[in-house]
């Protein structure tokens, strides 16, 4: 019996049912503008609704923070704890909302604010003889203000720690809840004064 074998030189034809998909390169813009709207739909909550970038201009709370030092603004905290007491915070001028500041919270709603001269007294009703704030952050000054202000319930008194040079509640008044940004995260610039919460601070009694 022969038995014939294939010729190692036959050549092998694919079937169509075997041959592999052929794609067509992407369109490298294609690829960039996807990169891009990824980027800006993971980028656009995180700069609206969690932290936001802001640069100190002025002189207002000097020392504590120098013109065009470059500040990360928590804009979450407060959506779910009250401000405190010697927060550092950045909200819309109450006269125009176009404008942010940065100053310090000294009242809270509530309190009673007496300033005489460079002293200030917080009557409350946890302290109804009030107390006198002791403010190792602030750079007092010269300037001798005499003011007494009660707050509401959506009220707050913010001063700048720069106190003769500061536009702030002793000037235009109370500042509300909504009016507020955030508070003060990160400094990191320049990188030299790069720190975390920078400017907190808690009021002895």
């Amino acid at each position: 019996m022969v038995m014939s074998y294939p010729d190692p030189l036959q050549e092998v034809t694919r079937t169509p049912s075997d041959s592999l998909p052929v794609t067509k390169p992407e369109n490298p813009f294609m690829e960039i503008g996807r990169f891009a709207l990824i980027a800006l739909i993971i980028v656009i909550p995180i700069r609206w609704y969690v932290a936001q970038p802001f640069i100190v201009s002025g002189a207002s709370m000097e020392h504590t923070f120098q013109n065009s030092e470059y500040l990360i603004v928590d804009q979450v905290t407060y959506r779910f704890d009250e401000p405190a007491r010697g927060d550092v915070i950045i909200f819309k001028y109450p006269r125009d909302h176009t404008k942010y500041f940065i100053k310090r919270i000294i009242g809270l709603p509530g309190d009673t604010i007496s300033i005489r001269d460079q002293s200030v007294t917080i009557v409350n009703r946890e302290h109804p003889d009030g107390f006198t704030l002791e403010e190792p952050y602030a750079n007092i000054g010269t300037k001798r203000d005499s003011l007494i202000q009660t707050l509401g319930p959506d009220e707050y008194f913010v001063m700048g720690d720069n106190r003769d040079h500061s536009s702030d509640s002793r000037i235009w008044g109370v500042l509300h809840h909504d009016e507020i940004v955030g508070r003060a995260l990160l400094r990191l610039f320049p990188p030299n004064r790069a720190s975390y919460m920078p400017g907190a601070a808690e009021n002895n009694i």
